[in-house]
């Protein structure tokens, strides 16, 4: 049987996520009579049918949705395969690094200023929360420092160090004048909601997974703050963040029964980089010190 062609299954899926020939070939930067064309002969290679349109709308078949099912991971990695080969032959411009701002980044500085000499070439870019196994993934970073939860298939990792998480709370909150929470104290109060964040990760941010009031959304840190000082919410945070950001608004306080902070440096799996080695070996040896006094 002949396979299909990747067009195809780039056209395919523009359709089956509209389901509607005319937008999805106006998103495709085609006309509408050669992505009909096209879907029909893919369905012909396949030999089944890949939508019902029997109906007043295009709907997907139970072929269809297995299609758009399996076909997603397999463009994703050939995308991946293409920006990690095109970096490969980019390596003499040195590592790219990523990491989102706060911890994280406070550690890199350390592993940068250490590593300047021996990796002249070193590039950081600073990415935005739930995006670092993302571009090392696909190619655009070669190692990141990363938070737990992530979706780790296809990279190697070492665990850099844990601490705890404490509740960030607005000065004058009723919870301030305890000296220790527990999650429960947290139920029915509000928590920060992270941009792009899936279930696993609003779960994790959450004291009370199994029952979260949401918050106000938030893009970082300084903002997860202000959120706080204004008492739309209560977060929970690292406790080094907490330590890095007193303020006379906000009141820190240990949750007892929460998981902790893990913080890991990630990169693809197989690498064998020297750089990349020389870039672990000192994120481990950083993350064992601790970091210079404020």
């Amino acid at each position: 049987m002949p396979e299909p062609e990747i067009r195809e299954l780039r056209y395919f899926r523009a359709v089956a996520e509209e389901l509607n020939i005319t937008r999805a070939a106006e998103r495709l930067g085609i006309a509408q009579p050669p992505l009909s064309r096209a879907m029909r002969r893919l369905e012909h290679r396949l030999g089944v049918e890949l939508f019902d349109r029997s109906g007043t709308r295009l709907g997907l078949t139970t072929a269809g949705e297995t299609l758009f099912k399996e076909s997603g991971p397999v463009l994703d990695a050939l995308d991946s395969a293409v920006r990690r080969t095109q970096r490969a032959a980019q390596s003499a411009q040195g590592l790219v690094v990523t990491a989102k701002p706060g911890v994280a980044t406070e550690l890199l500085h350390r592993i940068v200023s250490e590593l300047r000499d021996e990796l002249p070439g070193v590039r950081v870019v600073v990415s935005g929360f739930g995006e670092q196994a993302d571009m090392v993934r696909d190619g655009r970073a070669d190692v990141a420092l990363v938070s737990r939860p992530f979706d780790d298939p296809g990279l190697e990792m070492e665990e850099l160090y844990e601490e705890p998480r404490v509740a960030a709370l607005p000065a004058g909150h009723a919870l301030a004048g305890r000296e220790v929470l527990r999650a429960e104290d947290l139920a029915g109060i509000p928590a920060p909601r992270w941009n792009r964040a899936n279930v696993a990760e609003r779960n994790y941010w959450s004291a009370r997974p199994d029952d979260p009031v949401d918050g106000p959304v938030v893009q970082d840190s300084s903002q997860l703050l202000e959120v706080v000082a204004f008492g739309q919410a209560v977060a929970l945070v690292p406790r080094s963040m907490a330590e890095r950001n007193v303020r006379p608004d906000v009141v820190y306080r240990p949750v007892l029964d929460v998981e902790p902070y893990r913080m890991l440096v990630v990169w693809p799996a197989g690498s064998r980089s020297t750089d990349l080695a020389a870039f672990v070996e000192a994120a481990i040896r950083h993350s064992s010190e601790p970091p210079p006094a404020r």
